[in-house]
């Protein structure tokens, strides 16, 4: 009895001592911590004006313009325009140009993404083995990043050039007569040719640092359960390379259906009209040289729904694949 009765009087003392009061504290004072506080309201805004304005500007005010465009047909010289309803969205689908031209962008988005992460994964490969000038090699790979868009074209155009370019040399001793500018499909090669090899330093950068972030234990332990190099590799290391695989097949997709415009544009401006372009650039064509702004914009409408639904697709379906643990 003297026990029970004193065990309060003791946890009371230990409580006027402050124990007790820190032990519940500690959990509060830790989310307190944790948590960001600002000496005013309005600071995190100011921090996030910049950002926001970036995307306003030149993301979302160019979005609506293009929508309120695309319903109207508009005067080059902005003297008038007038109200047509979805006329411009109709002529666009139903051209036989316009399908040709979405036919080759799919086509030519489905290369450049395939050929571009499996060249870049493969030389990931190789260059994370130990092998003499590594990192000459490393670095003879990544330098081709820096060069921009049109400069990659320029040099495409020189290599497919129809007199002195060594591709076509080196093609014409199998009979193959290359011309480029002039021949649909083979501008459509040397397109292709140049966009990969212009994306290929991107992926290998990122796919090379996935494979050295892949334990060593867990190499070691592939190798005492499988001795073949393809299954060791298709059934241990990719799964672990699925997070990266997954960024690099968004950021290729996109790069195909956008940033290759730079190389298309110098390898087809001032060339015969039969020649491939994507989607992005028959926007470009139609609004800035062919002054047709109502149809271009229905154009970047349909090109944003696109993109859209590809994204959704590719979080919605193929993420669910990925597995980041």
């Amino acid at each position: 009895m003297a026990y029970t009765t004193l065990q309060p009087q003791a946890g009371g003392f230990l409580s006027r001592l402050g124990f007790g009061n820190k032990a519940r504290k500690k959990p509060a004072a830790a989310e307190e911590m944790k948590r960001v506080q600002f000496t005013s309201p309005v600071l995190p805004y100011l921090f996030l004006f910049p950002q926001l304005a970036v995307i306003i500007i030149f993301f979302y005010w160019p979005s609506v313009q293009a929508l309120s465009s695309s319903f109207y047909i508009e005067d080059p010289f902005g003297f008038g325009s007038t109200f047509v309803g979805l006329s411009n969205y109709t002529d666009v689908i139903f051209s036989s140009e316009y399908q040709s031209i979405a036919l080759f962008t799919a086509v030519f988005t489905l290369l450049v993404t395939f050929l571009s992460l499996s060249i870049g994964l493969l030389l990931a490969v190789k260059a994370d083995r130990i092998i003499r000038g590594a990192s000459t090699y490393k670095t003879l790979l990544i330098a081709i990043y820096a060069i921009a868009a049109p400069v990659s074209g320029l040099i495409g155009m020189m290599i497919f050039d129809q007199h002195v370019g060594p591709f076509v040399k080196m093609m014409s001793f199998f009979g193959w007569h290359m011309q480029v500018g002039l021949n649909y499909y083979d501008t459509a090669f040397a397109m292709t040719v140049v966009a990969v090899w212009k994306q290929i330093p991107y992926n290998f950068i990122f796919f090379l640092s996935g494979l050295q972030n892949v334990p060593v234990s867990v190499r070691e332990a592939a190798m005492i359960d499988c001795r073949s190099g393809l299954r060791r590799f298709w059934t241990v290391i990719l799964p672990l390379l699925a997070p990266t695989a997954f960024f690099l097949l968004t950021i290729n997709v996109t790069y195909a259906l956008f940033d290759t415009f730079g190389i298309i544009d110098v390898m087809v401006k001032d060339k015969p009209a039969n020649n491939p372009v994507t989607l992005v650039y028959k926007v470009y064509a139609d609004g800035f040289r062919g002054n047709d702004i109502g149809g271009s914009s229905a154009q970047s409408v349909i090109l944003m729904i696109v993109v859209f639904v590809l994204t959704i697709f590719q979080f919605r379906f193929i993420e669910r694949r990925v597995h980041y643990n």
